[in-house]
């Protein structure tokens, strides 16, 4: 497989390849057929500079279609959609400027932010709930719904270039476009404020720039050659910028650049062999073009996100208190009180939000897996706040004589006592209830926790990311509470402890140290006097962090919350179903009308495109068995198209598919749709391939064999070599395009007819009764009968 082959099926030229029957195509033949294939298409095209009218006249209508079915009935429903209440919010929170945090890169939502500042929107409505009115607010919600609508419907051209641009029949391309101007799924999410527009319309974009790169690839360094490689770079840069799953884009590009660089490197091209220097300019130029101008344009928009939001929001728990320091009127950081010894504290758990709690039950004997317990006093983590959360912290050795006080700061060793049970927490070499590997936390008295289990109640405040000295100060310093001797670090989860415990959470040592979910942070000093000094507010100093240790921290925080998104959703899906459209998703209902939208592909095109799919790795595969069974079943040109240019949608497809297998988190049939543009680049291609064999010239079928050895010296004339035996498809070729269209003409009536049965449940009108309902559950889809 390599890149695509950019020959033009209209304009036939150029000679086929002489190679023996029973091979495979080689670069240096493809390079020398393109070349003069190139050159036929640029001589037709000056001699007949209308002779594409017809593709220009297909692009035209397809653009105001698809311009149409994305805009019909925008406005309605007037309420809040599905996951609007996260985008519509994300784009409120930049409009007022306040942070926020997301899993996905800010390109796309910069663009929603873009769309209410266009008309004059201040975002003071934060989409709450689906089913909100937008009309009561005051929302210009149209406007949002228009950024995604317009890159849906641009899309389908794109499609439609793609396919152009790397030379297949205009039946083709119609059929490709086809198949993505009526896909319900394609259209419903485009008309949303949703990411899946800006993705799918940037790496359709990114594939067709590099197409016209890669038809440049004979002419390198040249002005419209830099300008096809850098504007790739850009769209894929948008691509990852929307979301991660962008990489997926850059591997399908990735691999045939890989493939053409290879090329390059060979000796014997017809061009002639480049010298390392030369070859290191081309390696050079690919990488500025491809991996360093994207990776500063995804940078960029990230300064514009840190830049734009520079007041505190709701992301700040996400963050490090020395990021919220950077944020304008932060809680964290304006009621941060410093903490003296002996001072009595609340410790809430970052993540979870429970409070460290003790009480004076004990653990059980035994456990229900027949473990042993210390029978100790409990401690547990509670999400309430009480007086059973009170600890008192004290030094780990005296304080000198004469002091009675002083700060506690970064690396001090601490004990804590419980105030309420006046005991002393320790951890020591018992299995924790849940964890057998993991330390139990318990408290004992003053007589044994002063006396032989001291060192087993001696701690170190770790203050993350914290300097020598740094003081521990309530709110604002995230920290682990480290075992002295053992190493373990304070550490609890989300599953309940049993009855014996209240269903309350547990409290034990990890031994991995240096794991995240261990960070607690102080929440207050119950103890503290109203009139004490330290109530006394300084003014306030934003902070300056450079953008580097923003951005670093911002990923770590992104990743590891997207990892994390593991818990079940009634309309999640796996991969193995999307193809086959066996489920959808229920965006919006409304009882009182019977209205209601449901996220569903066109099934009729993507059960084609599925299929088609298959189709085409079965054509490969009996392709490959007929050459080494010594049958040449295919022309050089038509195996080169169908495993360079074909082959490329093949694998653009697979990149954007296959990853999410081995992905953890919850997935939904909108992760398909990237692939599922690849998919309708295969069928048109597929299609072509099908009904519109591609004739040969009759001087191709044999060619003058050089004389034989002693030809002449017997009286003969020079020996002839026998006529060139041709394959099954020049056997079979002709020029009649009829087949293509009629083939065309049924997939586009199919497609259409799908698409208008479904599309009630695509625009969210009309109503529909419980027959008509019915009627559209083909695979037990879970469409929601309005009441």
């Amino acid at each position: 497989m390599s890149s695509p082959a950019p020959s033009s099926v209209r304009h036939r030229g150029g000679n086929a390849s002489s190679k023996k029957r029973g091979t495979t195509p080689n670069p240096e033949t493809r390079d020398v057929d393109m070349d003069v294939l190139n050159k036929a298409h640029a001589d037709a095209q000056a001699a007949q500079p209308s002779s594409e009218w017809d593709y220009k006249v297909a692009l035209g209508i397809i653009t105001m279609m698809s311009f149409v079915t994305r805009f019909w009935g925008i406005n309605h429903p007037s309420q809040v959609v599905f996951d609007e209440v996260h985008f519509g919010k994300f784009a409120s929170y930049y409009l007022q400027r306040t942070y926020f945090f997301d899993v996905h890169p800010p390109f796309g939502k910069l663009l929603f932010a873009l769309a209410g500042w266009l008309v004059g929107y201040n975002g003071e409505f934060l989409f709450e709930n689906i089913g909100d009115s937008y009309i009561t607010n005051k929302v210009p919600y149209v406007a949002y719904r228009a950024m995604p609508a317009t890159m849906g419907a641009l899309t389908v051209p794109t499609v439609f270039l793609i396919m152009w641009e790397s030379g297949y029949s205009l039946p083709a391309c119609v059929t490709a476009a086809g198949l993505m101007l009526f896909d319900n799924a394609h259209i419903g999410q485009t008309r949303l404020i949703l990411l899946d527009a800006t993705l799918v319309f940037f790496m359709a974009l990114s594939v067709l720039c590099y197409i016209r790169f890669y038809k440049l690839r004979h002419a390198p360094f040249g002005r419209k050659w830099w300008k096809w490689l850098l504007l790739t770079g850009v769209c894929l840069s948008c691509v990852i910028s929307t979301k991660y799953v962008g990489a997926f884009t850059f591997f399908s590009i990735g691999v045939p650049v890989v493939i053409d660089l290879w090329d390059l490197l060979n000796v014997n091209r017809r061009q002639g062999a480049l010298s390392l220097p030369e070859f290191g300019k081309h390696f050079a130029a690919r990488m500025t073009g491809l991996l360093v101008v994207p990776f500063l344009i995804y940078l960029f928009w990230f300064q514009v996100h840190f830049t734009i939001l520079s007041r505190s929001g709701p992301g700040d728990d996400f963050m490090t208190p020395e990021f919220q320091e950077t944020l304008s009127d932060n809680v964290m950081t304006s009621q941060s009180i410093p903490i003296d010894f002996y001072d009595v504290l609340t410790f809430k758990h970052k993540e979870t939000k429970v409070y460290l709690h003790s009480h004076p039950d004990r653990y059980p004997l035994r456990y229900e897996d027949g473990r042993i317990s210390s029978q100790g006093q409990q401690v547990t983590g509670y999400p309430h706040n009480d007086t059973n959360n009170h600890w008192q912290i004290m030094p780990g050795k005296p304080l000198p004589e004469g002091v009675e006080t002083r700060r506690v700061k970064h690396g001090d060793i601490v004990r804590l006592r419980h105030v309420v049970t006046d005991t002393i927490l320790l951890t020591h070499d018992v299995a924790s209830p849940y964890y057998p590997t993991n330390q139990e936390f318990t408290t004992v008295n003053h007589a044994d926790g002063d006396g032989q289990r001291y060192n087993d109640t001696l701690f170190e405040v770790r203050i993350e990311n914290a300097k020598s000295g740094q003081e521990f100060r309530t709110k604002a310093s995230h920290f682990k509470l480290i075992h002295y001797p053992s190493k373990v670090a304070m550490w609890t989860h989300t599953t309940p402890l049993p009855d014996w415990a209240y269903r309350q959470a547990e409290i034990n040592g990890n031994k991995n140290a240096v794991q995240s979910s261990n960070v607690w942070l102080a929440e207050e000093i119950p103890s503290l006097p109203p009139d004490s000094d330290r109530l006394k507010k300084e003014e306030r100093v934003i902070k300056h962090v450079p953008f580097l240790k923003k951005y670093f921290e911002l990923q770590r925080a992104m990743f590891y919350h997207n990892n994390a998104l593991t818990s079940s959703h009634p309309y999640a899906s796996f991969p193995i179903s999307w193809p086959f459209l066996l489920r959808g998703v229920s965006f919006w209902t409304n009882n009182d009308t019977k209205q209601q939208i449901y996220f569903l592909g066109n099934p009729v095109g993507w059960w084609l495109a599925s299929s088609v799919l298959a189709i085409f790795a079965g054509i490969i595969g009996a392709d490959q068995l007929a050459l080494r069974r010594g049958v040449d079943a295919l022309d050089e040109r038509t195996r080169s198209r169908l495993y360079n240019s074909t082959g490329f949608f093949f694998l653009t497809w697979a990149a954007h598919y296959f990853p999410f297998f081995i992905m953890g988190r919850q997935l939904f049939l909108h992760h398909y749709l990237p692939a599922h543009l690849a998919s309708t680049l295969v069928t048109g291609a597929l299609v072509e391939f099908i009904f519109n064999i591609e004739p040969q010239d009759d001087e191709l079928d044999a060619a003058p064999a050089p004389p034989a050895a002693g030809a002449g010296k017997k009286g003969g004339a020079a020996q002839q070599a026998p006529q060139r035996r041709k394959p099954v498809r020049e056997r079979l070729g002709s020029q009649s395009l009829v087949a293509a269209w009629a083939a065309t003409g049924v997939i586009w009536a199919v497609v259409v007819w799908s698409y208008l049965f479904f599309a009630p449940l695509t625009y969210g009108q009309p109503g529909l009764s419980v027959q008509g309902v019915n009627a559209r559950k083909w695979l037990a889809y879970d469409l929601h009968f309005a009441k």
